[in-house]
């Protein structure tokens, strides 16, 4: 086996491979799932960790395992090839060694393990190396079919629901995302530029992603949707409503109108990072975790 660091001309498009070709059909795989590897990578944040901490291992020249972080250096995830259980201690320590980061909350730096709630190998390293398991901080996947009818949401006839292949205005874009995910004031024209790398991705599609219009052309409420034809799944990545027009209807009216169209492109399921009540309302059942284990280092 050999192992090193991350490499993001060589390796996006090679992990991205992996995380494809390890997807398993049926609600347990443990692995990312290959839009949110991409997602990570054309995020403004991601300028603010260095990735070349992200490491590789390697047999015979194929990827059989990755320790990586998203948007900060204490949180860590373990993607690991079937059947290779025998490189999750090199992981491990790799990871042990190598990443933390501080918790405005409790005011200490920390390191966080995000371990799938059926990996007994890593879970059972974790506890043995102290590490206890903070269940506030898991990570939950819940799921759609669309073997049932996708809901209609009515909505006022002055608002729109429209996609950014109809209207794509960076500024109402960034007002949007600045105030649905709750940053105070106005939103600052420097992050403009952030909103256009992020549809850079590959992957990105107008068509799927959608927002809504209210009376006066500002958009109010966002959905990110991402589609891999390889397995017939979507990946729903970002949703956000400002403050003043949450709880009445336009959230949903997004997210609905997004999976509908994803769908007629072939989606089975969609997938979401999240088990709030909000999708759950939607239809979405949430399947699994991985389980937050975490090591208070001051």
């Amino acid at each position: 086996m050999k192992t090193r660091p991350y490499s993001h001309e060589k390796d996006f498009d090679r992990i991205g491979y992996f995380l494809n070709e390890t997807y398993q059909h049926g609600g347990k795989f443990s692995n990312w799932l290959q839009p949110r590897w991409e997602y990570m990578h054309f995020h403004t944040l991601v300028r603010d960790i260095n990735i070349e901490k992200i490491r590789i291992f390697e047999e015979d020249g194929e990827i059989v395992g990755v320790v990586n972080i998203e948007l900060n250096e204490r949180d860590v995830y373990f993607q690991v090839r079937p059947n290779c259980e025998h490189i999750k201690p090199i992981m491990f320590d790799y990871a042990d060694k190598t990443f933390q980061g501080f918790s405005q909350s409790i005011g200490k730096r920390i390191r966080v393990f995000y371990i799938h709630e059926d990996d007994h190998t890593l879970l059972e390293m974790a506890q043995t190396e102290g590490y206890e398991h903070w269940d506030n901080y898991d990570d939950h996947y819940s799921r759609y079919h669309f073997d049932k009818p996708i809901p209609k949401t009515p909505i006022p006839e002055s608002f729109r629901v429209i996609s950014l292949a109809e209207e794509n205005d960076f500024n109402k874009i960034n007002e949007v995302l600045w105030a649905g995910f709750n940053h105070e004031g106005p939103a600052p024209q420097k992050e403009i530029e952030g909103r256009r790398f992020a549809q850079q991705a590959p992957n990105f599609n107008k068509e799927i992603t959608i927002v809504v219009i209210d009376p006066e052309g500002n958009y109010i409420s966002y959905c990110g949707m991402w589609f891999v034809p390889q397995h017939n799944f979507a990946y729903v990545e970002p949703v956000a409503t400002i403050p003043n027009c949450r709880r009445m209807g336009f959230g949903k009216a997004a997210v609905l109108e997004s999976m509908r169209r994803v769908h007629s492109l072939g989606a089975e399921v969609a997938w979401v990072g999240s088990n709030q009540e909000f999708y759950k309302a939607l239809g979405f059942e949430t399947t699994f975790k991985f389980e937050a284990w975490v090591k208070v280092l001051e």
